[in-house]
This record gives C-alpha cells, sequence and structure tokens, in this order.
C-alpha cells in the first residue's frame, strides 16, 4: 500500500517568514504581516499539511498614528512563535522602532498588547529561548537599510517574564568572518542534544541558503553549515523558517520560497539529525517536492479560507486593511453582503495610499476571482471596485457620473506612477450593479473583464502583478469618493469567491 503524500508548497500564498510551535497534539504558525491590520495572522494545523486561519494577536499596529496610512513594507516584520510557561510567546522586530512582544494563554487570545522590549533602528528577526536551567536569551538580526549594520546576530539575557532584556548585547555570530556568507538574518533558536542551535538563511531571499549554527554556550563561539539549498531543484533560495519535532519525535522544517508577485510561499521539509549531530534537511539538503506525509492522525483536506459571503456585514479572518481602520468602514447590517463606506480622500487616484482597502493574499496558482457589486452611492465621482494591488496595481469597478449613472471603469498605474489612468473605455451599468472577474494566469498574469447584464465581456489588456519590496501582490475592495462634506454613501459586495482556473 502506498502511503500518503503531501506537495510543496503547503500553504501556496504570501505566508511570509514563517514560524511553527506545537502544543501538544497542535501545530500553530505565525508569520510577517507588515503594515496590514489585524496583524500577526494564527494559524491551526493538526498535520503540518492541512492549515486554516484562526486568528490574530495583533488587532492594530502601535504606534496608531504611525499606521494610519500604509506602510506596505514596514511593520511586523518576521515573527517568533513559542510556547512557554503555559503561554503562547510572539516576539518580532519593528525595523523603525525595535523589538516588541505579545502573549496570551491560549492561541485565540486575548493577547497582551504589544510590549517593547528593545528600542531601535534596525533592530529585526528576534526569537527568544528559555532553556532547562531556567535561563532566558533572546537572538536579533539586523536591517541595513536603518541601522547600517547587517549580516550578524546579536544576543541578550533577558528576564524570564520576557519584559527586559538585561545586558547591553554581544555579536554572537558576525558572518562578515564567514567566507561567502552575506545577509544572514531571520535566526531562530533552540536547544537540543546539549548545543545551543541557530536556524538562520542568508545569501538574500531570492538566492540564498538555510544555515545552522551551533555552540555551547549561547554566547559562542558558533560553527556552522549549509543546511538546506537550491540545488538542481526549482525552490530558489529556500529561506527561513522553524523547526518543530511532532510528538512521535519526527522532526519538519517549515520556510519560505520566494515567489515575485505571489509573495513568499511555504514548503515543508523533513528533517533529521545526521552522524555528525547536525540537521539534515529535506532530500539531504535540497527541498523537496513532494514527500510523504507526517506521521501523524490522517486529517481532512483544509487550507486557510478564501471565499466570504459577508454574513450580517462581516468579514472573514483572511482580510486584512492596509492600515488600521477608521470607524465606520465597514457597517454591520441584517443581510448578507460587505458593506463599505465610500471614504472620502484627496488619494482617490492612488490605491497605494489609502488606508482603507480591504485587502488578502493574492492565490499562488491560476485562480479566478469573482465578486458581486452594487454601488449605493449617488455621489457623483463614487467609485468602488476590486483590485490587485501591489507596486503596480490595477481595478475594475463602477463610478458614479455626474448624470446620476452608474458606468462600468477600468484603471491601472504602472510603478512609477503617481495616479491611475483608464485601462478600458467606460461603459453604461444600467442598475449600478456588475459582476467582477478577474482571472490570475501563470506570471501572476491577470485578465480583467465584468458582467453588468448582458454577460461577462474582457477589458483592458493583461496586466502583470507585481509586488511590493517584501511583501506579495494583494486582492482588494474599496469604495471611495471625492473630497467633500457629509456621508457619501456606500457600496455592497456580495458573493466573494476564489475557484481554480
Amino acid at each position: 500500500m502506498t502511503s500518503p503524500t503531501y506537495r510543496n508548497p503547503v500553504l501556496d500564498a504570501d505566508w511570509s517568514d514563517p514560524d511553527v510551535v506545537r502544543v501538544g497534539d497542535d501545530f500553530y504558525l505565525t508569520a510577517s504581516s507588515f503594515g496590514r491590520a489585524p496583524g500577526l495572522p494564527l494559524l491551526h494545523s493538526r498535520d503540518l499539511v492541512n492549515w486554516t486561519l484562526v486568528g490574530h494577536a495583533l488587532e492594530r499596529l502601535e504606534p496608531a498614528q504611525e499606521f494610519d496610512r500604509p506602510r506596505h513594507d514596514c511593520g511586523v516584520w518576521a515573527p517568533s512563535l513559542r510556547y512557554h510557561d503555559e503561554r503562547f510567546w510572539i516576539f518580532w522586530g519593528d525595523p523603525d522602532q525595535g523589538i516588541f512582544q505579545v502573549n496570551a494563554p491560549e492561541i485565540r487570545g486575548p493577547w497582551t498588547r504589544p510590549h517593547l522590549l528593545k528600542a531601535g533602528k534596525g533592530l529585526i528577526d528576534p526569537c527568544p529561548l528559555w532553556d532547562e536551567t531556567g535561563e532566558a536569551y533572546l537572538v536579533h538580526a539586523w536591517a541595513k537599510s536603518r541601522s547600517g549594520i547587517k549580516n550578524r546576530l546579536t544576543g541578550h539575557r533577558m528576564r524570564p517574564d520576557g519584559t527586559e532584556l538585561l545586558d547591553e548585547g554581544k555579536v554572537i555570530v558576525d558572518a562578515d568572518r564567514i567566507p561567502g556568507w552575506f545577509t544572514l538574518e531571520g535566526p531562530k533558536l533552540y536547544r537540543h542534544d546539549g548545543w545551543y542551535w541557530i536556524l538562520a538563511p542568508a545569501g538574500s531571499v531570492e538566492t540564498g541558503w538555510q544555515g545552522a549554527f551551533r555552540s555551547r554556550g549561547f554566547f559562542g563561539p558558533y560553527e556552522e553549515k549549509i543546511v538546506l539549498e537550491q540545488k538542481d531543484t526549482d525552490v530558489n533560495g529556500p529561506h527561513q523558517g522553524g523547526w518543530v519535532r511532532t510528538a512521535t519525535g519526527e522532526d519538519w522544517f517549515l520556510h519560505f520560497q520566494q515567489r515575485g508577485a505571489y509573495g513568499r510561499v511555504v514548503h515543508l521539509q523533513p528533517m533529521r539529525w545526521g552522524p555528525d549531530g547536525w540537521p539534515v534537511l529535506g532530500d539531504d539538503g535540497a527541498p523537496v517536492a513532494v514527500h510523504e506525509m507526517p506521521d501523524l492522525p490522517p486529517q481532512p483536506p483544509a487550507a486557510p479560507a478564501t471565499d466570504d459571503d459577508f454574513p450580517g456585514g462581516r468579514y472573514g479572518r483572511q482580510w486584512q486593511w492596509t492600515a488600521n481602520p477608521g470607524d465606520g468602514w465597514a457597517t454591520q447590517h441584517s443581510g448578507d453582503g460587505l458593506r463599505l463606506t465610500c471614504v472620502r480622500s484627496a488619494d482617490a487616484h492612488d490605491l497605494r495610499r489609502l488606508p482603507s482597502v480591504l485587502t488578502q493574499r493574492l492565490p499562488g496558482g491560476p485562480r479566478t476571482v469573482e465578486v458581486e457589486l452594487r454601488l449605493d452611492s449617488d455621489e457623483p465621482g463614487a467609485r468602488a471596485g476590486l483590485a490587485v494591488l501591489g507596486d503596480a496595481f490595477g481595478w475594475i469597478g463602477l463610478q458614479r457620473g455626474t448624470d446620476g449613472t452608474a458606468h462600468l471603469v477600468h484603471r491601472f498605474a504602472e510603478a512609477v506612477a503617481d495616479a491611475e489612468r483608464d485601462a478600458a473605455h467606460p461603459r453604461l451599468a444600467p442598475e449600478g450593479r456588475a459582476r467582477l472577474r478577474i482571472e490570475i494566469g501563470a506570471g501572476a498574469r491577470c485578465r480583467f473583464s465584468a458582467d453588468t447584464g448582458d454577460g461577462f465581456r474582457p477589458s483592458g489588456p493583461v496586466f502583470a502583478a507585481t509586488p511590493w519590496r517584501w511583501v506579495g501582490a494583494l486582492l482588494g475592495l474599496f469604495a471611495l469618493a471625492p473630497t467633500g462634506q457629509g456621508h457619501a454613501g456606500a457600496a455592497t459586495f456580495t458573493r466573494f469567491r476564489i475557484s481554480p482556473s
């Protein structure tokens, strides 16, 4: 009888910088969320392959005034998730502020408010460790863009309650001294077999490798080894992740692969310990595409939710705003459908600058995205639509004319443009309704179409989705109005669906 297998990636969307922990029979994962809110997504699995999104640990980014506008590449970078003293802990670095920590008695909360553990520019990728003696430590990396420092890891002693660092810190790994190593970052800290272990990638997210470091003492000296690299596979730069051990003693490693507009998709690698005491990841150090399932009870197929009927006007956990949300952007009501207020904005011509765009991750494979839209606002210039949002963006939707009629419009902006322009000629939408569709093909090439009552008709040229610097492209829903006074009305979205193409 053939053993069941899984295929990578196990999370085929932008779950950047994953970290994982086991508590009993349950596995939990978190990932970078950058400037979107809520932040720090929390995923759950019983078999390390099938994952569901169960919540977020960070309702709003702090300080709030810094994130009342989009800061797409800032905010929450590379969190570490741990379970200690019957609590879940998440540490992360904000490259402009410092190292933060939150904790909770249960994965679904309530989570504490963010505590700034160490202030400073360029402090990123922190990871704590509580060892068997009761000592607590923290390691972090550096962002050269803020600090002028990179390619080294700094270690600290930490109060066991995670509230304070007890020293100024010491460089425990200086990769400038390791021939061929550059951009060392993303450390994850462990104890195993009497050693302190740091699993950390280097060499950049596009072309790098995963390294392992070990020392008998936390502050070093550390010896190093490359334990996962592309070799002859198509998995470029296997990068930054976390080690987890099952209850039966199997070892596994979850990491990401950078895939352009699709962001950082998550792979699962088998892991074992070699006769020399070093970890062996994947197929003797090369990423696997297909592998036998972990020896865990069979689970039904699952993936983070994408579809949404917006019951009562509420949106699912998969949605995030592009900044801290404002009051009244989405209103609850007695029926189904997402009712978005047409937010007045002077930046209505550029979706990249708007905090009131509700987003979810671009799916990693060929998919068709559909949503139904009704433009309820009668205000001239009010508009609403479905977008693909990145360094360049494109959207299709409805806009109210000065004569009260609604028109289907399709607009886009290149990465270098500071305002959108028409991708197709507007056409009348007689009842102020439309079904909107984006077909996402190979290379994240998007084809837009819409049905305003006479069937789906294509609109405009193919649009190639683009990422931001660290973030994959997003799907977005929005409703806007020109600057002015008073309530500008709303738009209602129903039946959001993502299906295989």
